[in-house]
């Protein structure tokens, strides 16, 4: 069973996840240096969330397509750190030259890991990615997109003490016709000082991310609050009850700048469980 950290040691332990931009700039100078390494030379590719003209709550329901972006505004989302556990190879482990990284569900462990999987309420995490010099309307068909998240303990496999023998959480898709990956998960829990979030990394094609290079752009997806309540009050989530009632999006570390075009479309029920969704641009 894992050893549960009290409030004061995960205070001074808050680097053992990610306290933002500031804290991760030796963590992105590396990022740098491989990506230069790799040949690619020039700055990062701002990532874009294009938001629908409607004024429906982000909590509500999900675009339906690339297609109805068209019509929507593209605004530009911030790029963001990636964080200390990225597996991309950046620091340390490098998870997407393993065999089985490409896949849609993310909730079990594979290759040589210890073969565990990730507890918690269902989630379905769709990504559609889109260009963002047709105004978003023209979907980014062949990209693809490497999703993490930390698990329902608030941990993240390869690196946590107790989970550094999984794998689990982490992913890679091509995009489709239609620009879009979808990931079977789990909800994330709530660490102490950052906001239930889902870290992605945006690639040109699935050869450049399963082999770790030419990152086009960063960042991270924020969840609703009213949904994080809801299934925090389930079993499993206890820790994330506290965690959560110490921190808003306007006071986290990474979304405090502009979290609007971050916040996922959230929609579901602890029993059926929850479907996340983003639009992005490149």
């Amino acid at each position: 069973m894992r050893r549960h950290h009290d409030d004061e040691v995960h205070e001074l332990e808050i680097h053992e996840h990610d306290r933002g931009l500031s804290y991760d700039l030796p963590v992105l100078a590396r990022r740098r240096m491989i990506r230069l390494m790799a040949g690619v030379g020039a700055g990062l590719v701002p990532l874009v969330g294009c938001t629908a003209d409607d004024t429906s709550s982000p909590s509500a329901s999900a675009a339906g397509s690339a297609g109805s972006a068209s019509s929507a505004e593209c605004v530009t989302v911030p790029e963001e750190t990636a964080g200390p556990y990225p597996g991309d190879g950046s620091n340390g482990v490098n998870v997407l030259k393993e065999s089985g990284v490409v896949r849609a569900d993310i909730t079990r462990s594979f290759g040589d890991s210890a073969g565990g999987t990730a507890e918690g309420v269902p989630l379905t995490l769709t990504l559609t990615v889109v260009d963002a010099a047709s105004g978003c309307g023209t979907p980014k068909r062949g990209a693809a997109v490497y999703v993490w998240h930390c698990d329902r303990e608030g941990g993240y496999s390869l690196y946590t003490e107790g989970v550094t023998d999984e794998n689990y959480l982490r992913g890679v898709q091509e995009t489709d016709d239609r620009g879009r990956v979808t990931f079977t998960s789990v909800f994330p829990g709530c660490y102490t000082g950052r906001w239930p979030h889902i870290h992605f990394e945006v690639y040109g094609s699935l050869a450049d991310a399963t082999t770790a290079t030419a990152i086009t752009s960063t960042s991270q997806l924020a969840l609703p609050k009213d949904v994080c309540d809801t299934v925090y009050a389930t079993e499993g989530y206890e820790s994330s009850v506290d965690n959560l009632g110490r921190l808003s999006l306007e006071s986290d570390s990474v979304f405090r700048d502009g979290h609007d075009q971050q916040l996922a479309a959230v929609k579901g029920s602890v029993a059926q469980g929850y479907t996340a969704t983003l639009t992005i641009a490149v």
